[in-house]
């Protein structure tokens, strides 16, 4: 079984983090989110992954190299992006085998059954199936409407609050049959959801699994964190890496997980729903809730992390306050006694020496 993972797109949402990397380099519960979705293919018996590429290609390449969790690994490289369908056709040589294969949005981290998933999909005998996930607003997505068969009736991208056909929404993830890739134009951006789906749900050739595992769409800072914390809660307890240095007198809640060499300071309170990376430093009296801690990152005494995200070799100096959906980048440094309030995103290597209380990029 073969599947197409999409990894081309640039992460805006998730800037500055994105800045320095491909969003699918970008660790939940101290993983990489690409290794999580390689897992759970391998385990469902995937054997063979395509890796759609643009944005930061050799970075993948570095990391991946050509085989991961028993599964092999090749590139499908763009010279520019190509859309949610444009690298399906791109990677034609690669999957027109005349089996059904498997396409991801690899933003998305789900514990769906890939095996089931397939087997509905042989049983429907229609051209392609979505995976379909119940959500409360399906604004953000594309919302669903089935008739009494698992067929697509109709299929709309984002609908307005009210005006959706349900709450079921396109979960990114997909079986399609090699006959798909002739529904995508070469050579040109193409959009899956708005091109390529409206014409098979015509033909009858659009099918939808609903499951009720586990899925989230990381694209939003708040979605992150969240996707954060379900992985740490599947992941069960509180897990400490090697040589981690912990103060008698500080405390780890679970779920959170504490990376190699970590050092946390007397009196700290880390967690819930924590992801401490690799040689991160946490003085004495912090207070690390819901976030994510990149590696490197050394945070002085007295300072508060409360729903944040902190990128890789960051200082926060003491008495530091960083408040909710907030995302300090890479190699920035903030100084004694500075609140970042919500929604504050400072980019990469930034010096803040002075309180931001209001919302919006710091450049």
């Amino acid at each position: 079984m073969k599947a197409l993972v999409l990894a081309g797109g640039f992460g805006t949402r998730l800037r500055p983090l994105s800045c320095t990397r491909p969003k699918l380099l970008i660790p939940a519960a101290n993983q990489p989110v690409i290794d999580w979705t390689l897992r759970d293919l391998s385990a469902h018996g995937v054997d063979t992954v395509v890796l759609a590429v643009n944005y930061m290609a050799e970075a993948f390449v570095r990391y991946l190299g050509p085989t991961k969790f028993n599964i092999g690994i090749q590139y499908s490289r763009e010279e520019r992006p190509l859309g949610t369908g444009g690298p399906i056709r791109r990677a034609e040589s690669f999957l027109k085998d005349g089996a059904p294969f498997l396409v991801l949005n690899g933003d998305v981290i789900s514990s769906i059954d890939y095996r089931r998933l397939l087997e509905f999909h042989k049983e429907k005998g229609g051209l392609a199936t979505i995976a379909l996930h119940e959500v409360p607003d399906p604004s953000r997505f594309g919302a669903v409407e089935l008739d009494g068969r698992d067929r697509v009736r109709r299929f709309v991208e984002k609908p307005k609050p009210g005006e959706e056909p349900s709450k079921l929404v396109n979960a990114g993830i997909y079986v399609f049959d090699p006959k798909v890739v002739e529904y995508i134009e070469e050579g040109r951006s193409v959009s899956t959801e708005l091109e390529v789906f409206p014409r098979l749900a015509e033909e009858g050739q659009l099918y939808g699994f609903e499951f009720r595992d586990l899925w989230i769409d990381i694209g939003l800072p708040e979605d992150y964190l969240k996707a954060n914390a379900l992985l740490l809660a599947r992941e069960n307890g509180t897990k400490l890496g090697e040589n981690v240095v912990l103060d008698p007198s500080a405390e780890v809640l679970a779920p959170s997980v504490i990376g190699n060499n970590a050092k946390i300071g007397g009196k700290s309170l880390i967690g819930p729903n924590c992801a401490i990376a690799d040689n991160v430093e946490i003085g004495s009296g912090c207070r690390i809730e819901n976030a994510i801690i990149f590696p490197g990152t050394v945070i002085g005494d007295f300072t508060s992390v409360k729903s944040a995200i902190i990128g890789e070799n960051v200082m926060l100096e003491r008495w530091v306050k960083i408040e909710e959906e907030s995302i300090i980048g890479d190699h920035s440094s903030v100084a004694d006694g500075v609140t970042i309030t919500c929604g504050v995103r400072i980019c990469p290597s930034k010096r803040v020496e002075e309180s931001i209380l209001e919302p919006g990029p710091v450049m």
